[in-house]
């Protein structure tokens, strides 16, 4: 085993891919929809290195390893352009990857998770429920005068039919919004679970939120579950290294307490956001995010889909 504070390119200290591995992971390294403080181009690379702490990455809960599991296949180069030229190149690069592995993503901006819905919806032909961890809302109709950005990427994927939106689950949101924008996934009948009513609750307490989303997926008849993370979603206490933090939000305990949970229901993949390592502190951010994606990799691997 290589000594876990080397340096090492991949995720875990995975081997250069094979190929045929089930689980692959990749960079999305853009942050040109930021609309705050910029450097979740950053992101992917400090979610690597902090990764090396995990050692052999056999978790404690699962009692497995991505390891021989789980490809980097790096990077995916993208043009440092325009948002329009990002998704362009998205769209040609996503199916394959789909069509082989069970991906996450490493990002970027929040912005880019509209390709990878999109993608998604393509592949598997239906569209998705959406387990979505966020400070923010996503669901504003423009951003500070652009027509779509990180902070519109919700209200998108609802108007193009990526989502189903009954099965869209909302947990962490508390920052400021108007209030049609605060209300649109409710409206549409989703669930939110706000930052207000999250505060205090751990462990068990949280068993509640986590029946709420099971028996909501149930009734849907277990559609495919994408999970998609804005480490914004914990305090700034937890993750300093962010691009708009809101303090007030979830601590590492009930972030991966429900990680732990959600992740086994019918999930097809998922992606981990807005990581600026230019305003981490001692890694508390990135290591927040590589733990959060390798209890994700263990409950996949660990057990298969169930109610």
């Amino acid at each position: 085993m290589t000594f876990p504070f080397q340096h090492h390119p991949h995720f875990l200290q995975c081997p250069p891919p094979r190929g045929d591995e089930p689980f692959a992971l990749a960079g999305l390294c853009w942050d040109g929809a930021t609309t705050n403080r910029p450097g979740a181009r950053l992101g992917p690379g400090a979610i690597r290195a902090a990764s090396q702490l995990l050692c052999d990455g056999t978790h404690p809960l699962f009692d497995t390893s991505p390891q021989g599991q789980l490809a980097d296949l790096g990077d995916l180069p993208l043009p440092n352009t325009s948002l329009a030229a990002v998704r362009q190149t998205l769209a040609a690069q996503l199916p394959p990857l789909l069509a082989r592995h069970h991906m996450v993503w490493l990002g970027g901006d929040h912005s880019l998770t509209l390709s990878l819905l999109r993608a998604y919806r393509q592949h598997l032909g239906q569209p998705l429920a959406l387990i979505h961890f966020d400070a923010h809302c996503d669901t504003w109709t423009e951003h500070f005068g652009e027509p779509s950005g990180h902070g519109t990427w919700v209200h998108e994927a609802l108007e193009e039919g990526l989502l189903r939106p009954e099965g869209v689950v909302q947990i962490g949101i508390r920052s400021a919004a108007e209030r049609a924008a605060r209300e649109r996934v409710t409206a549409a009948g989703g669930l939110v679970f706000d930052g207000r009513s999250l505060r205090g609750l751990e462990g068990a307490a949280l068993a509640p939120l986590l029946q709420a989303v099971r028996t909501r997926m149930g009734l849907l008849g277990h559609p495919p579950v994408y999970i998609s993370l804005d480490i914004d979603c914990l305090d700034p206490a937890c993750a300093p290294g962010t691009g708009t933090p809101e303090p007030g939000g979830l601590s590492n305990g009930q972030l991966l307490t429900l990680m732990e949970d959600l992740a086994t229901l019918n999930c097809v993949g998922m992606d981990c956001m807005e990581v600026s390592p230019p305003y981490d502190h001692a890694q508390l951010t990135s290591l927040a995010a590589a733990h959060a994606v390798w209890t994700y990799l263990c409950a996949r691997l660990a057990q298969p889909p169930r109610p």
